[in-house]
């Protein structure tokens, strides 16, 4: 078993990308609590598909990603605000308009430009071609997001089970709301190396999924749903080097697996837990 968990990290790849992994899991998993609570996950898929054209535009200019990224990331979401304050458009409408506007404009990028830009790496993730500038950014980015998320958390938790009070008490749930659309753009960069543009949303949102269905206390939630995604990554990584498969698709099967297992068996919304629990009370 021993040499089973060492092998892998014998080579430097494998180590780089349980890294990139569990820190893109952690960030991740804390934000879906509050994107899953306040209903914001049609958002997080939004950003994470518009902000295509700014990673090709970087990888063409030779950029950090995570600079064009986060530009488009936060331009999506001003955007999106912006149609949505002008029009009678309901949001659903001017989400979907936004963000396939902006991914056909980064699939048009990338095709004028072929020779120099690796779509497959854009679209589904190069974890295990990470190199150490690559890291540092990951690492950066996801410190300060865990850090203002659990620095606000108090002020997020109240914004997203009852803004009406957030507001009577002096806190402003604009000024929130921006800081957390800030925020999922930043965590969509992190993401972004572990699973690609496709599979960020998986990350986005499946993990407050799972936590919620494994207890109502909102504390609770977010150190399960750290637990739980930090686990099903690693779980992922190891998955991928034996099978030989893709890494952020077997990351992102082994999160949907631990939300099967909540589906089924969570506490709070467990489907057999419910069985279990009406037959007993029928027997009493």
């Amino acid at each position: 078993m021993i040499d089973w968990i060492l092998e892998p990290l014998q080579y430097g790849f494998m180590t780089r990308a349980l890294l990139v992994t569990v820190v893109a899991a952690v960030t991740c998993a804390l934000l879906s609590c509050w994107l899953v609570q306040i209903g914001w996950s049609l958002m997080g898929d939004a950003v994470s598909h518009a902000v295509l054209p700014g990673v090709a535009i970087s990888y063409i200019l030779g950029w950090p990603f995570a600079v064009g990224a986060f530009i488009f990331g936060a331009g999506a979401v001003a955007l999106i605000g912006g149609v949505r304050a002008t029009t009678k458009i309901k949001s659903d409408a001017a989400i979907g308009v936004v963000f396939t506007a902006l991914f056909a404009l980064g699939l048009v990028i990338i095709s004028a430009v072929p020779s120099q830009v690796d779509l497959g790496h854009i679209l589904f993730g190069n974890v295990l071609g990470v190199t150490d500038s690559d890291i540092a950014q990951v690492v950066v980015i996801g410190v300060v997001v865990v850090a203002v998320l659990v620095l606000k958390r108090r002020d997020f938790t109240l914004f997203a089970f009852d803004p009406s009070h957030a507001n009577a008490i002096g806190i402003s749930t604009k000024w929130l709301s921006v800081l957390m659309l800030g925020l999922l753009a930043m965590t969509v960069v992190v993401a972004l190396q572990a699973v690609g543009i496709v599979l960020v949303v998986a990350m986005l949102i499946t993990p407050g999924a799972t936590a919620y269905l494994l207890t109502a206390r909102f504390d609770r939630m977010l150190v399960l749903s750290v637990v739980v995604t930090a686990a099903a990554s690693v779980v992922g990584v190891y998955a991928s080097y034996y099978l030989d498969v893709s890494t952020g698709g077997a990351v992102v099967l082994a999160q949907a697996s631990a939300f099967g297992m909540a589906y089924l068996f969570g506490a709070r919304g467990g489907v057999i837990t419910a069985l279990v629990r009406d037959r007993r009370a029928v027997t009493v």
